[in-house]
């Protein structure tokens, strides 16, 4: 229910068109206060009062049908309650309108051709920014401006610098109202003024303004105008020229853009200066600096307020309260200097709305603040002395008293009965805590503060009661731990029997969250909050904090654990000195996770290995902080990577970033081809074999073979070389070489650095001959349309100087070949025509080619089966018998007759009779041929045989 007031939105400086359609002006004012506050409004000092033509609409002044002349004036808004008064800043209101030319006539102005004139517009009365145009002769557009015609926008006036025929007419100037859009229209004659336009002699310009000067000479012929500076200094980079140069704007006016300028307007018969002076005028706007906070004090005390505000020129300040000058003459306990206001023993009178005023030529600004003088008795409702207070044996309590009372209270505390005094360990402080220390047993019991002012006594009473310290007994202890291990750490306490501890434990300063993090989990009774780590990993080292608290106290003790585990990946790998089988590495040490590495483990990877493979290494004995080995066994010409890992007696660590890729050094290969063997080929061919030696172990480049080889018994080898890594076969012609002869074969390596060792000497034979006779006693049986059987005795070993291989059979039918190789001296042709005609032979193979062909034998294929099914099926059950019927099929031309016909019988069960059957019957025509005796004597007979059978698991003839 405090009571205040002040204002949120003042007036501010405007000008109103008054052309607006409801013809309505408002201005605002909106005050906050408590009580609500009342408005008034004064004009140019005068209260007004409220008529048709003003209304309060809340704080804002509402005008009706405003007048230019009537309204316009400096207004300010003052708004009251109960309280005090305040005024707003005073706002300057105009009108912007535009009146009609007068009516009266103008003369004629005459003018001789070439001579210069000056048409003036006289604008009639206005208010609020104007422009300026002319029009010629009634033309819909306005009069272009050049450098021989000037329109002033600052008095209105054409000048036309030199007269021509084309100007003589009627002009008319147009004035246009900016603010309410209003246009007026006067009709010039023609007269003959000498008027030049010019700037003035001094202008004072403030920071951030725009500047405009305008300067425009008459003469015959037309003069040209230009600027410049006095003082010599260019003209600013960032002014603007413009309407044919007759106007120089300088926007954002600096310091730096004062001085001297001068506009020349010169011609053939001579030049004409004007001179003017801008003055940079620093001006810097009101604003507060420091402003007034409201104050709540008590009678008796002393009111400080200061307001200060920034400006050019500084300010000066004023005091007001509730809206009336204050003057310190009239009190000798009141002093005004400047914006510093200052009070002694502020009584009841007092209280009101403060206004600081700073104000300068520009303007004025407005600071507002409320002065409250309390006056009351000792208050406990909103802040009584804490009715209990639990304290453990040997501690320390303060107990509050911080009544409201105006002026403060006097305080004074009791137990029981008795005022206490101070003491060794009780003290009651300035402001009336009283504070104990040391407690004992004895010192529970009820206290009562007293406070006391002039205008009465008031007390508020609390209980001390006293327990006995929280201890930790059995205290976490700090331990050592192994990765994958689960340990307790201990936290017993001894406490008062009526008080509930509650355990937490922190974790390197943090609070563990027993419910996210699944290695911790605290366990015990009532006394006891222990807490168990599973799984212990390396991140688990650090500090734990067990805390207990209680309604009264809070204990804590602390344990460090220390987690042992594999060490961590070794740093800054690095490979120095390589050569053909080895490599100089060094690196540096990593954690090692509270226990010692006892041994480093290097690992090599190359593109021809399968992951990472651990090598050989010689230590090297080299001082420093860093560790040194020398890789050993390696394959020359090979790229490798390496890493290092490190061992300890917990286990293996993780693995080095590995190095970056080397290769080492070439070398002369020492692994020799394997697997030399050969044989085969064309007659007079030597064919050698070998398998090739991996990438890995060519240990370097141009890699390749020698191939030697000499005729069993004879000492001299021929050889040759063979400059591909990949070569696994060479062939050696000659057609004088018998077949089958032996040869001594060895296959050596060899590469840029030199040769390498050679195989084991093995024996190879030459070719062998092809066959030289054919295959006797050929004949050839029909089995069906499109298979044929051939038969043919073999030929006999010494026929052949090697092995045979196979024969392979030829058939001719319509010069199509199509060669069958078979082993055995039967074949059987399938994918044959019906009806057709083959020849047939046979040849004898071995590994030199195929021997002469058999002169060939003839055989014709069958006609195929019919190729229509029987047609028009009908049947009848009776009883268990089933009679069927169709139509006959009749072959066609070149298709075998029909013989017989084949009834396929699929029984199935009835889906909901069992005890019935149901039959899927097909009819296939079928026919026969003479078969040999060579075949099974069941397949002799003309009858018909079940070939096939669609959807059925069993058939019958």
């Amino acid at each position: 229910n405090d009571s205040y007031i002040s204002v949120d939105q003042e007036p501010s400086d405007s000008i109103f068109p008054l052309s607006f359609e409801d013809n309505k002006v408002f201005i605002n004012c909106k005050a906050n206060g408590n009580p609500a506050p009342y408005y008034k409004w004064k004009v140019d000092g005068r209260d007004i009062d409220m008529d048709l033509n003003y209304n309060l609409v809340e704080g804002n002044l509402l005008i009706n049908n405003p007048h230019a002349t009537h309204h316009g004036g400096v207004y300010q808004c003052i708004a009251t309650n109960t309280f005090g008064t305040i005024v707003s800043r005073e706002a300057k209101v105009q009108f912007a309108y535009l009146q009609n030319f007068s009516r009266k006539p103008r003369n004629t102005v005459s003018v001789r051709e070439g001579q210069a004139v000056v048409l003036l517009c006289g604008p009639p009365p206005h208010n609020g920014e104007i422009k300026y145009s002319w029009v010629f002769n009634g033309r819909p557009s306005f009069l272009l401006q050049d450098t021989r015609r000037f329109v002033s926008q600052r008095t209105g006036n054409l000048y036309i610098a030199k007269v021509e025929a084309s100007d003589v007419g009627n002009y008319t100037c147009v004035v246009r109202n900016m603010m309410t859009n209003a246009t007026v229209y006067t009709v010039m004659a023609e007269y003959e003024p000498k008027i030049e336009v010019q700037f003035p002699e001094s202008l004072h310009v403030t920071k951030g303004s725009s500047v405009k000067l305008e300067c425009f000479a008459l003469g015959n012929p037309v003069p040209a105008i230009t600027w410049r500076r006095t003082d010599g200094n260019p003209l600013p980079g960032k002014m603007k020229i413009n309407h044919s140069n007759g106007v120089l704007e300088i926007p954002y006016f600096r310091p730096e853009d004062a001085g001297a300028y001068e506009c020349v307007a010169e011609n053939s018969r001579g030049k004409n200066i004007a001179k003017g002076q801008l003055i940079f005028q620093n001006v810097e706007h009101l604003h507060w600096v420091q402003t007034l906070k409201d104050a709540h004090m008590a009678i008796e005390a002393n009111l400080q307020w200061e307001c200060r505000a920034s400006g050019k020129p500084k300010p000066v300040y004023r005091w007001l309260k509730n809206g009336e000058v204050y003057l310190s003459c009239y009190q000798d306990r009141i002093l005004v200097e400047g914006g510093r206001l200052a009070v002694s023993r502020i009584n009841l009178l007092d209280s009101g709305m403060y206004q600081c005023l700073a104000e300068n030529e520009h303007g004025a600004i407005y600071a507002s603040a409320e002065l409250k003088v309390v006056a009351s008795a000792p208050d406990f409702s909103k802040s009584l002395v804490k009715k209990s207070m639990l304290i453990q044996r040997g501690g320390e309590v303060i107990m509050e008293c911080r009544p409201h009372a105006s002026p403060k209270a006097s305080i004074s505390w009791r137990r029981g009965g008795e005022f206490l005094k101070d003491s060794k360990r009780r003290t009651i402080m300035e402001d009336g805590t009283l504070r104990i220390t040391n407690i004992s047993k004895s010192d529970g019991g009820r206290y009562t503060c007293v406070a006391r002012n002039p205008f009465g006594t008031s007390s508020s009473t609390g209980t001390l009661v006293v327990k006995e310290p929280t201890k930790i007994t059995v205290p976490p202890l700090s331990v050592d731990a192994t990765v994958g291990q689960s340990i307790v750490l201990p936290c017993e306490v001894s406490r008062d029997s009526s008080l509930d501890p509650t355990f937490k434990w922190f974790f390197n300063g943090k609070l563990i969250d027993f419910n996210k993090q699944d290695h911790f989990e605290m366990i015990g009774g009532e006394s006891a909050g222990d807490l168990m780590v599973r799984n212990i990993q390396l991140k688990h080292s650090g500090k734990y904090v067990c805390m207990v608290h209680t309604v009264v106290d809070s204990v804590s003790a602390a344990a460090h654990l220390i987690v042992r585990g594999p060490p961590g990946a070794p740093e800054g790998l690095m490979v120095g000195e390589i050569t053909d089988s080895s490599a100089q590495l060094s690196w540096g040490s990593g954690p090692d996770n509270h226990s010692p590495v006892t041994t480093y483990t290097i690992q090599a990877r190359t593109p021809f290995s399968i992951g990472w493979q651990a090598v050989r290494t010689v230590p090297d004995s080299v001082p420093g902080q860093m560790f040194h080995a020398t890789v050993i066994d390696l394959n020359p010409w090979v790229d490798y990577e390496f890493r290092v890992v490190a061992i300890n007696n917990v286990g293996v660590g993780e693995p080095s970033m590995q190095s970056k890729q080397i290769r080492t050094k070439a070398a002369v290969p020492e692994v020799a081809p394997g697997n030399v063997s050969g044989g085969g080929g064309s007659r007079g061919e030597l064919v050698i074999q070998w398998e090739p030696i991996p990438e890995e172990l060519q240990n370097g480049e141009e890699f390749g073979y020698i191939v030697a080889f000499r005729s069993l018994g004879t000492t001299t080898w021929k050889q040759t070389v063979l400059a591909s890594p990949d070569a696994s076969r060479y062939t050696f012609r000659n057609d004088s070489i018998p077949p089958l002869s032996q040869f001594e074969v060895k296959v050596g390596v060899y590469n840029n650095k030199g040769e390498g060792p050679s195989s084991h000497v093995v024996v190879v034979y030459s070719a062998e001959e092809e066959p030289s006779v054919a295959p006797s006693r050929v004949w050839a049986r029909t089995l069906s349309a499109s298979e044929i059987e051939v038969y043919w005795e073999p030929i006999p070993q010494t026929a052949s100087s090697g092995n045979i291989i196979g024969y392979e059979n030829c058939q001719w039918q319509k010069h199509d070949i199509s060669p069958t190789l078979k082993n055995n001296t039967v074949a059987l042709l399938s994918g044959l025509m019906g009806s057709r005609l083959y020849l047939i032979s046979v040849r004898a193979q071995n590994s030199a080619g195929a021997g002469p062909s058999s002169p060939a034998v003839n055989v014709t294929t069958k006609k195929p089966p019919p190729s229509q099914p029987p047609g028009n099926i009908e049947w009848n059950l009776t009883n268990s018998k089933i009679f069927l019927k169709w139509e006959h099929v009749k072959a066609m031309g070149n298709e075998s007759e029909v013989t017989g016909y084949k009834v396929s019988v699929v029984s199935g069960i009835w889906k909901y009779k069992p005890q019935h059957f149901q039959y899927h019957i097909w009819i296939v025509p079928v026919w026969s041929y003479k078969i040999k005796k060579s075949v099974p004597s069941d397949m002799t007979q003309n009858k018909p045989v079940s070939l096939l059978c669609w959807f059925c698991t069993e058939y019958v003839d």
